[in-house]
């Protein structure tokens, strides 16, 4: 167990902790809000330090590879469906994002039974940049009116990165289908 990945399994852990700040009445309006903001912060950029970390000093795992992106999935997608019930993001938002992750996940495995490796595009890491930034503008939710301009350009952003990256995943990778 590297620090890359107990990075990553830290990221993994703070997910119950934002979910009780954003979700539950156990501290005060302000205090909650800006308590999963923060938390939410923080899970996000170790994302891209154990990333960093991992790469920068060779301590690249398989553990690595599977629990990343899981626990970026696991993060933003908590954090998707506790804004749905929020009533700060529609429903359809995050039924294509989640859809996508399914639809990835499972051509990956289909993909590993034949023995082949998938690497990450930077169409799948634009994807996960911008629903992280949907996410802390919409958790900010500020009454300023260019940040509600920004958290309609991210969600839109949100949606056509994940759309993209989805198809391009599928069109670099059709082989796959083939076999």
């Amino acid at each position: 167990m590297n620090l890359a990945n107990k990075l990553t399994f830290v990221r993994v852990f703070m997910i119950p902790l934002f979910l009780i700040f954003l979700l539950t009445n156990w501290f005060p309006a302000p205090i909650g809000k800006y308590g999963a903001l923060l938390i939410f912060i923080l899970a996000a950029l170790t994302d891209f330090l154990d990333g960093y970390i991992a790469r920068s000093r060779n301590l690249v795992t398989n553990l690595g590879k599977f629990m990343d992106p899981l626990a970026d999935k696991l993060l933003v997608t908590s954090a998707m469906i506790g804004l749905v019930q929020l009533e700060r993001l529609s429903a359809w938002v995050v039924i294509i994002i989640i859809s996508r992750e399914f639809a990835v996940t499972g051509f990956r495995i289909l993909a590993a039974s034949n023995n082949i490796v998938i690497a990450a595009s930077k169409w799948g890491k634009i994807k996960t940049v911008s629903q992280m930034i949907m996410v802390i503008l919409l958790l900010l939710n500020s009454s300023r009116l260019i940040f509600q301009w920004l958290e309609v350009v991210f969600i839109w952003a949100s949606v056509i990165f994940t759309i993209v990256s989805g198809v391009d995943y599928i069109i670099k990778n059709k082989q796959v289908l083939v076999e």
